[in-house]
Order: structure tokens, then sequence, then C-alpha cells
């Protein structure tokens, strides 16, 4: 099971707003098709990447670059354990596979609403352009989990700490 890497066009083409994290409202949003909850960030839109992944991916504008956030998952069958660094080794080569450059950042331990996972930071460069990205991994009881920021790399300070304040207050069904 591996999440297909979908490079973030609508960061790599050209936002979170010059607002710091600590200053974005966070909104609760529950969905009874979602095995879990979270606060996002005010105002942000949720857009439909057309790649069929179930889940939420949101943007902070219509113009581009835009901040995204993507909270995805996928069931698991019959409770099978998976290997992260395995699901990682597959979403790195799927993004490879788009012909861009992915140089990891860090690799490191870390849970979020009670599940273990683990969560990695990337440049990731078409030539011209780069975007910075945090993908954490992680598996429930029924379903492997896939979130991620992306942005550029001159605001990924920022929108980290907002990436952070938002994976706080997710809560697994």
């Amino acid at each position: 099971m591996t999440f297909k890497a979908v490079l973030p066009a609508l960061v790599l083409t050209a936002g979170l707003a010059a607002q710091s994290a600590s200053a974005q409202t966070l909104v609760p949003f529950s969905d009874a098709k979602l095995p879990f909850s979270f606060s996002h960030p005010q105002g942000w839109l949720g857009v439909d990447l057309g790649d069929k992944t179930s889940g939420v991916s949101m943007v902070s504008g219509k113009t581009t670059p835009a901040t995204m956030i993507r909270l995805l998952f996928a069931p698991k069958a019959n409770g099978q354990t998976l290997n992260l660094t395995e699901q990682f080794t597959g979403y790195e080569q799927g993004l490879k596979s788009t012909g861009v450059s992915v140089r990891p950042q860090s690799s490191y331990p870390v849970s979020y609403g009670g599940l273990r996972g683990m969560e990695r930071e990337y440049i990731v460069s078409n030539g011209q352009k780069s975007i910075k990205m945090r993908v954490w991994f992680a598996q429930g009881s029924k379903n492997l989990y896939y979130f991620q920021l992306s942005d550029t790399v001159a605001r990924y300070p920022t929108s980290s700490l907002l990436f952070t304040k938002v994976m706080r207050t997710v809560k697994f069904k």
C-alpha cells in the first residue's frame, strides 16, 4: 500500500499570508467519512487534486504559490502491519518519477493524536524552483495515515509552525 506522490504544483508554480503561525485562527473540522477530526486555518480552501486519495487537501489561497496541507488515509487490509520506512521509500520514488530531485533533510519519530509515526522533511526541486515538504506516516489499527505540508522554502519556517499547530489538534476516531 503506497500513496501516489503528487507534486504540489500549486506551490512550485509561483499563500500563506504574511501572518505568523500563532496569528492563524484554527477552525474545527469533522466529517463522518474521515477516521479523524482536526482544526484547520480559517479561510483556507479545500482542493481536489484529482488523485483519488481519501482525506482532505487544502490550500492557503487561490493564487500560487499557495501553502498546501494534505491529511490523507488509506485502509489497511486485514489489520496488516506496514513498514513505514518502505512507505517513505515508495513515496520518495514516486516523487522522483515525476522528474524532480528529492533531498531528505531530516527524519524523526513523532506522535500526533496518540499515534506514533515517522516524519521526514525534504527539499524538492524541479530545476528552477524548490519547495520544502514535511511528511508524516503513521498506521492505526485500520488505516495508514499520510499527512503533508508543502510550501516555498522561504515561507516554510512559518508554515511548519502552523502545520505543527494543526497536527496537535488531530484526533483519531
